[in-house]
């Protein structure tokens, strides 16, 4: 969003009320009502028009700034922008053409477990793979949506907006409060109110194509800076651009999500040609006094393809692990894409995942959490033969 939108945004809970009573949205926001699962690539044109993706995503078309022609192909893994007609001419972007996971103006994707309070939730992995083009004007943002209810219809309270890329002139709503490293990756921070919400954005020094990050981080970040509490919740994250001019050829060719509850738990939606399942899995206890005994809990969730993990280590031995390394073994035909909370290598086979400067320390009888996200080929199988610093766990 740019300083142009002021003008446009001071209007916007106007134009807002007039949208729900028509049964759409603006700003960003979704369609009331969605169009069947898209299965083959699908054309969308019309102005508020969305489908579901993998049973469990849904792209919209998005079209609230303008009335000139939007289309989008949906396809099994995203969509593309292929006609973009008009310049946006009252401040604001053009439309918000967008993948996004959770409820979004009543909405909401497939078996998702959002909206979830912030307290509850112990990670929230992503990815998004974008592509860009050099004749439009526009920013790619990741939306991050929060509010102090368990909201599933309306504008929510606060916005974070993560900038993969932007075009000159486009910049953030309201102005430039400084930089944050958050994680991973160092950020220029600006916040301000557009008029209905209020938005903190987090903008890429330099483009970046892929990326995969914990919304957590982002999530903590806003409420250290006083724009979110912990007790509030997390109603969707979106994947998209807001194009100002042109736009065609802009496109997610990827996009993945997953929120996990309180100890590791896992829930979400059923894939198109597969069940989400669950499970738990627990290590034995090894080693005696002084030594790093361990008891590891692996709780998966798993879809047609592709599956996450998160496990949590357990020091049941009398003193603290000051740095702790897990090894464990991967099935045949399984590969780590991310991972949460750990440094996790290889992607495949015997794995090591490694703390991070912030959780580095398993005290005697307490655990820490990380997981990751991968895919599978056949049956999926669990991990095993975890070791904690060398020892067994199973």
């Amino acid at each position: 969003m740019s300083r142009l939108q002021r003008a446009f945004r001071s209007t916007r809970k106007a134009m807002l009320s007039a949208a729900v009573a028509l049964g759409v949205a603006v700003g960003g926001l979704a369609a009331l009502t969605a169009a069947p699962a898209a299965h083959a690539d699908t054309q969308i044109c019309d102005q508020y028009g969305s489908t579901t993706i993998q049973g469990r995503y849904v792209v919209q078309n998005n079209r609230w700034g303008t009335t000139a022609t939007q289309c989008i192909n949906v396809t099994g893994s995203g969509f593309q922008v292929t006609q973009a007609d008009g310049t946006a001419t009252n401040g604001g972007p053009k439309s918000y053409p967008s993948v996004f996971y959770g409820c979004h103006y009543t909405n909401c994707s497939p078996g998702t477990n959002l909206p979830a309070q912030l307290s509850a939730i112990s990670s929230a992995p992503t990815s998004v793979s974008f592509n860009y083009v050099g004749n439009a004007v526009y920013d790619a943002a990741y939306d991050i949506w929060l509010d102090p209810t368990a909201k599933k219809d309306g504008v929510n309270k606060t916005e974070i907006m993560v900038w993969y890329n932007q075009t000159s002139p486009v910049q953030p709503v309201g102005s430039r409060v400084g930089t944050a490293n958050v994680a991973g990756r160092s950020w220029t921070v600006w916040t301000g109110n557009n008029g209905s919400n209020d938005v903190i954005s987090f903008v890429a020094p330099s483009a970046i194509g892929s990326w995969n990050f914990d919304v957590k981080a982002f999530a903590n970040e806003t409420i250290s800076r006083g724009l979110a509490q912990n007790s509030w919740y997390l109603t969707s994250v979106q994947a998209g651009f807001e194009p100002w001019q042109n736009g065609a050829g802009l496109a997610v060719t990827s996009f993945s999500s997953s929120v996990n509850i309180g100890g590791g738990s896992t829930t979400g939606g059923t894939t198109t040609g597969g069940t989400t399942t669950g499970g738990t899995t627990t290590g034995g206890t090894t080693g005696g006094s002084g030594s790093p005994s361990c008891k590891v809990t692996v709780t998966p969730q798993t879809w047609a393809g592709g599956y996450t993990a998160n496990v949590t280590v357990a020091n049941t031995g009398s003193t603290a692990a000051n740095g702790w390394k897990v090894g464990f073994t991967l099935p045949s035909g399984q590969s780590i894409t991310s991972a949460w909370n750990a440094t996790v290598s290889p992607s495949s086979g015997s794995v090591t995942a490694s703390n991070l400067s912030y959780n580095a320390q398993i005290p005697a009888g307490g655990t820490q959490s990380f997981g990751f996200q991968g895919t599978y080929s056949g049956t999926y199988a669990q991990p095993a033969g975890f070791t904690l610093n060398g020892t067994s766990c199973s």
